[in-house]
């Protein structure tokens, strides 16, 4: 037996213990890690999205330290979405313009915008202002929203035909916010100019959010707005690079058949890029956490067969447009869940994602966003990356932060296995050296094999941190113990 460990090793395959089997019960075997067997090249940068909510807001008791953690997070292409049901910070333009008066009002839109931007300094962002003024849909009759900027309103989308056909009207009504914000101001439909000072640079921009949900718009519409949109900003900023589609649901193929198709496209617009999103759910509204484990990552492993089938139809349609997945996060039960998050809950969404951004790395998605920033009861509060009661950023957070410290574009994954099923195992040659990934699905202790590994570095998000910063440490002696829903990396010594 010890020949023929010698011979696999001389085959180039690392097993970090080289010790006669007898001593080993099968379910001690050591991780093996085959450093010459590259499985893909990473393309896939980790991120986040952030929405608008009034926790961003300067009177948010947490808004100080929400921005403080979105700066020190660092990322790239962080999604920003002004969202619905806050028309006053989503709609710069509530109302329809007249023949004597206009009604723009951008004061509830900006503080957060320029907060966003400048905790975003040094980075290319994605910006979404998502929502389509109602006024231009057809509706019974006038939608009537809040005076309160604060109160939620779920009920502003409505609509689902628009009253100027064309989508000229909605191409004008973008063109002026993106020109408000990047270009200094804007001249209304009376030909008034309205300076706001702002002079941003916007790399990407986002048409609409999660279309087949929000005015339940067909493949054919959204495809016509968004073209009549994109054309509108190109002119403005023609280095400016757009992402598509945006879809909640992924499940129905038409959406990426007929917008990836340039066919269905008006001549000169880009298919710069595609977004989609996905969340976990428990199974039943009576699961507990520990059933939570295999509901979510099950929901995972389906949809990343539905990305390997989106991805060939990108490939046959547009091979040169870029995949984001921006939106990924879990949900319990719906917006306002009023029931107890266990605090292994964190932990376990941010393992979901720790996994998925392997997965997408591995098929070669382009971007894999955590969802969201801040959330709280009425805002999906289980979809929270901060504490929104004591302003810590809580477990999702330090996972996303673990993974975009140490990994990104460039890496090399190197084929790895922990040989136990509820520990995923993941080698990565990067920049600066070679790493392991360790993430525990399973609410329990797992005992690994790590002999030859005595003194590497470790940090580790799990259980016991909670909403405290990464915890760093060292490999001491020939075993090391996985918590549950940990979520580890270890830099291996050369």
């Amino acid at each position: 037996m010890y020949k023929k460990l010698k011979r696999t090793c001389c085959m180039a395959i690392v097993v970090m213990v080289l010790i006669p089997f007898k001593k080993l019960a099968a379910q001690e075997k050591p991780i093996s890690i085959n450093w010459n067997n590259t499985i893909a090249v990473s393309k896939t940068t980790p991120t986040l999205q952030v929405v608008y909510n009034p926790m961003l807001r300067a009177n948010s008791p947490i808004h100080k330290a929400t921005f403080e953690a979105l700066k020190n997070m660092g990322a790239n292409y962080v999604r920003y979405v002004p969202w619905f049901p806050y028309p006053k910070a989503a709609v710069v333009e509530l109302k329809a313009p007249t023949a004597t008066e206009t009604f723009w009002d951008f004061q509830y839109a900006d503080p957060a915008v320029i907060d966003f931007m400048e905790a975003t300094k040094g980075h290319p962002a994605v910006i979404n202002f998502s929502t389509i003024p109602v006024w231009m849909f057809k509706t019974a009759k006038p939608v009537e929203h809040p005076d309160d900027p604060d109160l939620p309103f779920w009920e502003y989308n409505q609509g689902k035909e628009l009253r100027d056909t064309t989508c000229k009207e909605v191409a004008d009504y973008f063109a002026r916010v993106f020109s408000w914000y990047t270009r200094g101001g804007f001249t209304d439909e009376l030909g008034k100019f309205h300076k706001s000072g702002h002079h941003y640079k916007f790399p990407y921009w986002e048409v609409l959010n999660e279309p087949d949900l929000e005015h339940r718009m067909s493949p054919q519409l959204y495809t016509k707005i968004y073209d009549a949109v994109v054309n509108e900003l190109k002119k403005i900023a023609p280095e400016t690079k757009f992402v598509g589609i945006s879809v909640a649901h992924e499940t129905d193929p038409q959406w990426f058949e007929f917008f990836l198709n340039p066919a269905n496209h008006k001549s000169g617009v880009p298919l710069d890029g595609i977004s989609y999103h996905f969340y976990g759910r428990p199974a039943s509204i009576d699961q507990q956490i520990d059933s939570y484990q295999y509901s979510f990552f099950d929901q995972a492993n389906g949809f990343l067969d539905r990305v390997r089938y989106i991805e060939n139809i990108r490939k046959r349609l547009a091979p040169n447009t870029f995949t984001q997945i921006n939106e990924i996060g879990n949900i319990l039960q719906n917006r306002d869940y009023k029931g107890v998050i266990p605090d292994g809950y964190w932990n376990l969404s941010g393992a979901m994602f720790a996994y998925l951004y392997v997965e997408l790395s591995k098929i070669g998605i382009d971007v894999a966003g955590e969802s969201q920033l801040v959330g709280y009861p009425t805002q999906f509060p289980d979809v929270s990356m901060m504490n929104w009661k004591n302003g810590k950023p809580n477990a999702r957070y330090w996972v996303l932060k673990l993974l975009k410290d140490n990994f990104g574009p460039g890496d090399k994954l190197v084929a790895a296995n922990s040989y136990s099923p509820d520990v995923i195992a993941q080698a990565f040659i990067t920049a600066s050296g070679k790493k392991l990934l360790l993430i525990n699905k399973t609410n329990k202790v797992v005992n690994l094999k790590v002999t030859g590994m005595e003194g590497a570095k470790l940090q580790t998000v799990d259980v016991s941190t909670g909403d405290n910063p990464i915890a760093e440490g060292e490999i001491k002696g020939n075993a090391f113990l996985v918590k549950p829903f940990s979520v580890t990396i270890i830099k291996i010594k050369d």
